[in-house]
């Protein structure tokens, strides 16, 4: 038997993977439009379909309607073949979530625990997925991975936190936290994860900046489908930009930053630390809390309209904010509006479609993608 070259297998893996990238996109289709939309010879996409259905990873769901000849069998993916895990480390909890290949929530689970740099800790963390996984009845050989988001600044190779001033500690090394949980793992900070999840519900082809607004300030600018990251980094670093000259103390030790104004702490401090309740406080047209926000979004209005100006992108308002801005986007877009030098209007600033456990998701998305990418 005439073994196939190099550059075939190559060229066979491509014309796979480009096929299952649109049936994956478009939900459901037929053999014919698979071959019309990508240009490829019939025969060549039957060779890659069979593939494809022996694998596990598409089906046949169905048939078009008949215009003579014999119909044409739907084609989806399916999804369940495969889960990744996401984990999203904040200062006081952990969440877990089970994704599977279409980015939907198959499980989720969350705990309290601050974090430290010891075993402990992640023992805490392994303890949790654990019981997830056993409670989902996920067979291991379907887990392609874990994806960790984590506030902070990664090393180049991912493998360590080098600074994280949320969670007050430098050069974590991811090590022993991969070791316990006993897959594949990728590591990206939390903002960068909620980028991700957002692009996976807007697409590939759009450029926005992702405002996350939660316990602090972060940021994300995804361009063609992937958070920049910048030289050393931190791009996008955006509760770290001055806003008051010599204002407010901010965690970092510097004054003025945004994140002295915008995190999500600066409104929950007045409803017990709860942000749901500040929002209900705020329909009831409690006088405090109808002030603060209002100031609130004033500054939250500047931040926005100067990431405009410099990126000339839309805007995607998300993180513990993210998850009630629907209802006041109106007045925020009028706000940012009135200081835009070249239009009147704030209609690119949209909310975040995933209202709870985005970088979760993102971190798990990590690692949908490589499985997708390795077909």
């Amino acid at each position: 038997m005439k073994k196939l070259s190099a550059s075939n297998i190559d060229v066979r893996k491509v014309n796979r993977n480009r096929i299952y990238r649109l049936i994956h996109s478009s939900g459901t289709i037929s053999r014919p439009e698979i071959a019309k939309r990508l240009t490829m010879s019939l025969p060549t996409v039957l060779l890659n379909m069979k593939s494809l259905l022996e694998q596990g990873l598409v089906e046949e769901t169905g048939s078009l309607q008949s215009t003579g000849g014999r119909k044409a069998a739907i084609i989806s993916i399916v999804h369940d073949t495969r889960h990744a895990v996401g984990i999203d480390i904040t200062r006081n909890r952990i969440v877990g979530t089970l994704v599977d290949l279409a980015g939907k929530v198959c499980a989720r689970t969350e705990a309290s625990a601050d974090f430290a740099p010891s075993s402990a800790y992640v023992e805490k963390v392994g303890k949790l997925l654990d019981t997830m996984l056993e409670d989902s009845c996920i067979a291991p050989d379907r887990l392609v991975g874990a994806g960790i988001s984590i506030p902070g600044v990664l090393s180049a190779d991912g493998s360590v936190l080098t600074t994280s001033h949320v969670l007050k500690t430098q050069n974590y090394s991811f090590h022993e936290l991969d070791a316990r949980i006993g897959l594949p793992c990728t590591h990206v900070n939390d903002a960068n994860a909620a980028g991700i999840a957002e692009m996976w519900s807007v697409g590939p082809d759009r450029h926005f900046v992702y405002l996350s607004l939660s316990n602090s300030v972060g940021g994300a600018l995804v361009w063609d489908g992937n958070p920049r990251l910048g030289d050393n980094r931190r791009s996008s670093e955006i509760g770290h930009m001055t806003l008051v000259p010599d204002g407010k103390k901010c965690y970092c030790g510097k004054k003025g930053c945004l994140d002295a104004y915008c995190a999500a702490t600066t409104l929950s401090r007045l409803s017990r630390g709860d942000i749901g309740r500040f929002f209900t406080q705020l329909k009831q047209g409690d006088a405090k809390v109808v002030e603060a926000w209002n100031a609130y979004l004033d500054w939250l209005a500047i931040a926005v309209n100067s990431l405009r100006m410099i990126f000339d992108y839309d805007v995607v308002i998300g993180g513990y904010i993210g998850a009630y801005i629907d209802e006041y986007l109106g007045d925020l877009r009028r706000r940012a509006a009135c200081r835009n030098t070249f239009n009147d209007s704030g209609e690119y600033i949209t909310a975040c479609r995933h209202k709870t456990e985005a970088s979760a998701v993102g971190a798990a998305l990590m690692q949908i993608e490589k499985f997708i990418d390795s077909i």
